[in-house]
């Protein structure tokens, strides 16, 4: 069969197999990922059970927060309400909820992982934190010695407490792999084990890190925090693989917001 002859029939099966996008009950044309979403009069959005404050966060019976607004300023320009799911126990759990097509976004304060890209898309990061210790000064001195602290840090040969089954367990085994990682269920137990000096050290993002010492000034009295620059952290809007209209709108919806978050944004939302 002549080549020419060959690529024409190829192009006349795609066609054909593509067929028109389906109608939405008001009658426009749209991709099969976001006429589902039209056609259910809802995007369901999955976040954490456990209240994340100034992201996410329950009061008098009703979310707010930075991505609350965020997940509903999405359902608008789809035109659609949002429901969110907040059956997910640990952050990896929202991923596995989109994964699983039981909603459509995960929105989260999600880190965007090499290990949750195997499951999901990540749309483009919205917000961008340096990775940072709380360290125990009295423990940390102990194990320092002499040694100067860049030197001590880099090659962290300590107690590290981090978050189970979130993105800085994954973070702590890959950046610190001479640490002795202990995990626990959620950030206040990180802290409380840290002031008992169960763990010297405590890992998490930058803005969480200066939340405590925000919420505390006394804490400085008795540990201090170290930023690492080089390290980031960024959050993103995961996606079912299956919906890549759906991952590109919601690249095109952050793009367009005019008010881009900063960490000092971040530390000093108000509730409008």
């Amino acid at each position: 069969m002549p080549a020419r002859l060959f690529l024409f029939l190829v192009s006349l099966l795609l066609a054909l197999g593509a067929g028109a996008a389906p109608k939405s009950p008001d009658g426009r044309h749209l991709p099969p990922d976001i006429a589902r979403i039209v056609a259910r009069g809802e995007l369901v959005v999955a976040m954490l059970g456990t209240d994340t404050p100034p992201f996410f966060y329950e009061r008098d019976g009703e979310l707010h927060g930075i991505e609350v607004d965020l997940a509903r300023s999405i359902g608008r320009e789809l035109g659609v309400k949002v429901r969110f799911d907040r059956s997910a126990r640990t952050f990896n759990q929202v991923v596995d909820i989109v994964a699983a097509g039981d909603a459509d976004l995960g929105i989260s304060k999600l880190s965007r992982t090499l290990a949750r890209m195997q499951a999901v898309r990540f749309s483009d990061p919205y917000l961008s934190l340096g990775h940072a210790l709380i360290l125990n000064r009295l423990s940390f001195a102990q194990l320092a010695g002499t040694r100067p602290l860049p030197e001590v840090v880099r090659d962290y040969r300590g107690t590290l407490g981090v978050i189970a089954k979130s993105s800085f367990a994954d973070y702590a085994r890959t950046n610190f792999p001479h640490a002795h990682v202990v995990e626990y269920p959620g950030w206040p137990e990180v802290m409380a084990a840290l002031e008992k000096g169960d763990v010297t050290a405590a890992y998490r993002d930058e803005f969480e890190v200066k939340r405590v010492f925000r919420s505390n000034p006394k804490m400085a009295l008795g540990f201090r925090s170290v930023t690492f620059k080089d390290l980031r952290d960024a959050l993103g809007i995961a996606v079912n693989v299956n919906s890549a209209t759906l991952l590109a709108f919601v690249n095109e919806c952050l793009a367009q917001r005019g008010d881009k978050l900063t960490v000092q944004k971040v530390l000093d939302y108000r509730e409008p």
